[in-house]
C-alpha cells in the first residue's frame, strides 16, 4: 500500500497530474512531463509506484497516464477527508453522567477485556452503577483498565462475593431484577416494559448465570436471535439490553 505522508508518494502524484493534463492539453512539453513522472515512479522505493511506472512508457496514451493517476487520486481524497469533515466526533465533549435508574451486576465474568467492556458500555448508556460478582475482574486489572477507556473512573462501582446476596440487597432497595439470558420462557426484550428502578443480571460467558440465580430473578429477558446462534458476546448483549432499557 502507498504510504500516503512520504514526500515520495506526493512527488509522484504531482508529476503524474503534470503529464496528464500536459498529455491531455496538448502542451508542447507533454513528452517531457511524461518522461519526468516515469523515471520517477521507475526508480521509487515503493513497489506500488514502482508498478504504476509502465503506463507512463514512451508512446503513453492519455487513458493510461489516466490509469496510473486515479489510484494516486484515490489515496489523495482518502487522506483529505477527515473525521471532522464528516461531522464525526472524536473526543469525549459530556463531562456529567446522565444516570439511568438501573444497576449492572456482572456475575462470574471471565475475560478482563470484557468486564472493561462492560464498563465502557455502562458509561455510555448511563447505568447507575456496576456490581462486579464472583471472580469478574476489577479495576485492579490493567487488562480492565485498558479496555474501559477511563469509564472505571465515571462509573461507580464494588466487588461482591455472592451475586444470591447481591439480589437480595437490591431487592431490599425497591428494584426489580431482570436476568439477562437465553431460557426457556424468557421474555423477549424488544416487547417488555420494565420497572424502575432496576438491575439486571449478566453472568459467565461460557456458561451464563447459574439456575438458581436465574429463578431467582424477577423476570428472564432474552435477545431474540435471527442467525444459526442463539448467544452473542456477553458485553455486546448487554449494549442491546442497555438501549432498550435507556430508551423506555
Amino acid at each position: 500500500m502507498i504510504d500516503k505522508s512520504t514526500p515520495e508518494w506526493k512527488e509522484a502524484l504531482s508529476l503524474v497530474r503534470a503529464a496528464y493534463e500536459a498529455l491531455d492539453l496538448g502542451a508542447e512539453n507533454a513528452d517531457a512531463a511524461r518522461q519526468t513522472a516515469f523515471d520517477f515512479l521507475r526508480l521509487a522505493s515503493e513497489k506500488r509506484l514502482i508498478g504504476l511506472a509502465h503506463l507512463l512508457q514512451p508512446g503513453a496514451t492519455v487513458r493510461s497516464i489516466q490509469a496510473a493517476l486515479v489510484p494516486l487520486e484515490r489515496v489523495d481524497k482518502r487522506i483529505k477527508v477527515t473525521d471532522a469533515d464528516m461531522g464525526i466526533r472524536t473526543t469525549d465533549t459530556v463531562t456529567t453522567r446522565d444516570v439511568a435508574p438501573f444497576v449492572v451486576v456482572a456475575d462470574n465474568i471471565r475475560s478482563a477485556f470484557n468486564a472493561g467492556g462492560i464498563f465502557r458500555t455502562a458509561d455510555f448508556f448511563g447505568a447507575e452503577r456496576l456490581v462486579l460478582c464472583g471472580y469478574t475482574p476489577t479495576p485492579d486489572n490493567l487488562q480492565v483498565v485498558k479496555t474501559a477507556l477511563g469509564a472505571d473512573q465515571t462509573v461507580p462501582w464494588e466487588h461482591a462475593g455472592d451475586v444470591r446476596d447481591v439480589i437480595d440487597r437490591l431487592r431490599a432497595e425497591g428494584r426489580t431484577v431482570y436476568a439477562l439470558e437465553t431460557a426457556d420462557g424468557a421474555m423477549d426484550i424488544t416487547h417488555f416494559t420494565p420497572k424502575f428502578p432496576c438491575a439486571l443480571l449478566l453472568g459467565n460467558e461460557r456458561f451464563g448465570l447459574d439456575p438458581d440465580v436465574v429463578r431467582a430473578a424477577d423476570e428472564v429477558l432474552e435477545i431474540p436471535s435471527h442467525g444459526t446462534k442463539n448467544s452473542m458476546n456477553v458485553v455486546s448483549a448487554f449494549a442491546v439490553a442497555a438501549a432498550f432499557l435507556r430508551c423506555r
